[in-house]
């Protein structure tokens, strides 16, 4: 029998593709998103791998904060390594020397071995360490090529640095280590260790990374080196990374990008399985004849089931396979591209897991979208296929259809979650499809019951129009399933961007402050104060102690022992800010649950916690958290919870420590400034001249920045977003198509009776037009529920509804769906009648 089927299905197939070219297409879009997405992810990852040394600037790399290592500390690296690099880096003011302009820049200060693993490369070609030399009585710096642009410098001009004054002496060309940081806020400027103690920037409590890169023993392995190192210093307090996360800043980008992409074109996929199922009902529509002659011959009905299905699947398969086929070759297009927006080359190459797996969703969509119309061909009596298309007979499923459906819509949606870098985000993305899937059909079914029972209006244009919706073989399903989940994804997207936007907008607009200053020391803020009181606009200033500490554990679990959410990963990754407080803080935060210690406390140290964060990582009040603190462990107490408003930009902290413990501890002072914009460079040049150590951070500078990097991702986003609209596209044309020759044959009859063209014109129009807002109602308040859903749970800002921008998205959609519905009309008016009449 199966030999039987196969042998008729490609027989079938001898009358070439017509009918199928959306089927394949549709397919093809999908799978190859999928597997161009894991292909190209792979290459990046595999590129990580390959430069893991020359990113991480050794194979174990050391960090402390504040302080540098204890000699006896350097004495066993040194000892139990095959090489080793000690570099510091901070941030400072680069000043020219006529004071007439400033800018933040990056220090890496880096000691004569620096770098252990790759080639640190200068605009002129000469070597580093050749450069970074003490020229007539100034050191010598190498810069980044934006610094010289922002101060109007040259090579060979000098700057200040604190309390030193450098020349610079070259161009940085590569700095193969760049990844380690996860943010920088200013160019970067390398110079020798041996010039850090004249700028006198590092102070007691000043922010400043030492990192130990190092080049372990060939014949130990990573793990069992860090266990040594952790046996011998197990209060050492440094943060150690070794090759497996080399590059986490870019390995977390990656991941995310390839997380979004994926349900992009899963999202692709499965309207895509709409155009697979209206084509495969299209087909076995034009072969009822066909099916209805076997039937009467007694051919048995599984028979005809696997003959369509071999026939369908043979496609599918094609269609996945030229999708593979495109996500096979991305990595090799996309690699020169790329070359310059990630500092590793992605490793072009053959990656068969992610192709296997876009095949095996391509093949899967298949599957599931052609049982039903298959199922029908296979139940309904031979009797109907002969009068299907007068009669539109109705397919009642039957139990087992519905169960082989869901095992197979189940099995799916489980192999996209199990395989997903973040498993819950593609939970709620299967969940969130599967019933935006259902609600669209359930809306094109209450369409045609709705316009099946309306009385009939006068306008013999609008009543043709609802006619149209409603009678057999009608495009309303295929349209709203086709365009409804594309534009569903396109309205969430534009409201998240204009709402992200609004935030930065109304945050530029005063809420947040003018400037950080850092590194104030605490001899130095009675002055800084006066210093701002003095100063004229300035409306708002606040200031607070702050050291850096890492979480190390948290109710006595270790912290490299917890899986954290994904949303508080980051409370839990490298060192954070802390600060200690008598008082509750007047702004930015709010006790919420527990109380504030008494203002004159001085028992065992408490801390105020984030009480979002708390609560994701399950703690409660009394609960322990252990954090390391210049290198000491510190146990504390949860005294209270507060809720913490981020969004002001204020100066706000996960841990507020009680007094005690940080208050006898090295620490730096923090400030906030608001004033009037033009008076912001005065400002500046005044704090930094009179404290050189002293750094500032123009927020509102930075705000920009992020509004244009908001902006580019928005359009990015959007045009990722369109494949699934194109999938959708390409459903609406396929289901137009199939319907094509309905189209002529009514619009014949209608002419012989007396309708002008004009006027069959227009009831088509308004029949897409009717099913365009449709849509379009149903995908915007889904969008707008999805949007709503990101930004206040996930982003955790404020949400606000933005008309303008999910009505021009609705519009386009609109006139793409009457544009699409209108040509097809246009084209089935454009066929004379007489061969049809004749024929018939």
């Amino acid at each position: 029998m199966i030999k039987l089927a196969f042998k008729l299905a490609m027989r079938e197939m001898r009358g070439g593709l017509k009918g199928f070219r959306v089927f394949l297409a549709c397919l093809a879009l999908g799978v190859a998103v999928v597997a161009s997405v894991g292909a190209v992810s792979q290459a990046i990852e595999q590129g990580l791998r390959a430069n893991a040394r020359l990113l991480l600037g050794g194979e174990v790399s050391l960090r402390l904060t504040h302080k540098p290592a204890e000699p006896d500390q350097v004495a066993w690296l040194k000892e139990n390594s095959d090489g080793m690099s000690a570099i510091a880096i901070l941030r400072a003011m680069a000043v020219r020397p006529d004071g007439a302009d400033r800018r933040l820049v990056e220090v890496k200060a880096v000691d004569g071995t620096y770098p252990i693993f790759g080639g640190f490369e200068l605009a002129s070609g000469a070597a580093l360490h050749d450069v970074l030399v003490r020229e007539d009585g100034y050191w010598n710096a190498v810069v980044a090529s934006n610094l010289l642009e922002r101060l109007n410098l040259q090579v060979r001009d000098y700057f200040r640095l604190g309390q030193a004054t450098l020349r610079i002496a070259d161009v940085i060309a590569v700095e193969p280590d760049r990844s380690t940081q996860a943010f920088e806020l200013g160019p970067r400027v390398v110079v020798p260790q041996a010039a850090l103690p004249e700028t006198e920037l590092i102070q007691p409590g000043s922010l400043v990374r030492f990192y130990y890169r190092l080049d372990i023993p060939a014949d130990e392995s990573a793990a069992v080196w860090e266990e040594r190192l952790k046996t011998q210093f197990p209060d050492a307090g440094w943060r150690i990374r070794n090759l497996e996360n080399a590059a986490p800043n870019i390995q977390r980008f990656v991941d995310r990008v390839q997380i979004f992409l994926t349900l992009i074109g899963l999202t692709a996929l499965l309207v895509g399985g709409v155009g697979v199922g209206n084509a495969a009902q299209a087909y076995l529509a034009t072969r009822n004849g066909t099916i209805a002659t076997l039937k009467c011959l007694g051919a048995p009905s599984r028979l005809i089931f696997g003959t369509y299905l071999s026939q369908l699947m043979v496609l599918g398969t094609l269609g996945s396979l030229g999708g593979a086929l495109i996500g096979a070759v991305m990595p090799t297009i996309l690699a020169p591209i790329l070359a310059d927006k990630l500092p590793v080359t992605a490793e072009t190459g053959f990656y068969p897991m992610p192709l296997l797996l876009a095949l095996g969703f391509g093949i899967g969509t298949t599957l599931v979208f052609s049982l039903w119309p298959l199922a029908r061909a296979r139940m309904v009596p031979a009797a109907s296929l002969f009068h299907d298309a007068i009669s539109g007979q109705r397919f009642r499923s039957g139990r087992r259809l519905i169960l082989i459906t869901t095992v197979l819509g189940v099995l799916m949606a489980g192999i996209a979650i199990a395989t997903s870098k973040d498993p819950r985000l593609a939970a709620i993305f299967v969940v969130c499809a599967t019933a935006t899937l259902l609600l669209f059909r359930g809306t094109a079914w209450a369409v045609i019951r709705l316009t099946r029972k309306m009385p009939h209006p006068r306008s013999a244009r609008l009543r043709l129009a609802l006619a149209n919706l409603h009678r057999p073989g009608s495009p309303t399903s295929s349209v709203v399933l086709s365009l409804g989940l594309g534009l569903t994804v396109l309205s969430a997207v534009s409201l998240i961007e204009a709402n992200l936007n609004r935030e930065v907008r109304v945050t530029l607009s005063g809420e947040a402050p003018s400037f950080y200053f850092i590194d104030i020391q605490p001899h130095q803020i009675a002055d800084f104060r006066s210093e701002l009181s003095a100063f004229p606009t300035v409306s708002e200033t606040g200031d607070t102690p702050m050291l850096r500490g890492r979480i190390t554990a948290l109710k006595g679990v270790p912290s490299d022992q917890i899986t954290p959410p994904a949303d508080f990963a980051w409370v839990l990754r490298g060192d954070r800010g802390m600060t200690w407080a008598r008082t509750p803080p007047k702004e930015g935060s709010e006790v919420v649950e527990g109380d504030w210690w008494p203002a004159d406390y001085s028992g065992k140290p408490l801390v105020s916690f984030d009480v979002h964060a708390g609560k994701a990582f399950g703690l409660a009040i009394g609960d322990k958290v252990t954090v390391n603190i210049l290198g000491r462990e510190v146990e504390t107490t949860i005294a209270n919870f507060r809720e913490i408003d981020w969004q002001g930009l204020g100066l706000n902290f996960v841990m507020i420590f009680s007094p005690g413990l940080l208050e006898s501890a090295p620490q730096m002072y923090i400030a906030t400034v608001h004033l009037d914009a033009e008076k912001e460079t005065a400002l500046e040049r005044a704090v930094v001249d009179k404290f050189p150590n002293i750094s500032s951070i123009r927020v509102k500078e930075i705000l920009a920045e992020v509004a244009k990097i908001i902006e580019s991702l928005g359009m990015a986003v959007r045009t990722i977003a369109m494949v699934a609209i194109l999938t959708g596209v390409l459903v609406l044309a396929g289901a137009i198509a199939a319907g094509h020759y309905r189209r002529i044959y009514d619009s014949v009859v209608l002419k012989v009776l007396g309708a002008t063209r004009r006027d069959v014109m227009a009831a088509y129009m308004i029949e897409y037009a009717l099913l365009g807002v449709i849509t379009a109602i149903i995908a915007g308040f889904i969008g707008t529920l999805a949007g709503y859903g990101v930004i206040r749970f996930v982003m955790d800002t404020s949400w606000e509804f933005d008309a303008m921008a999910l009505m021009m998205t609705l519009v386009a959609a609109l006139i793409l769906t009457v544009g699409i519905g209108g040509f097809g009309a246009w084209n089935a008016l454009g066929r004379k009648a007489a061969p049809f009449l004749r024929n018939d």
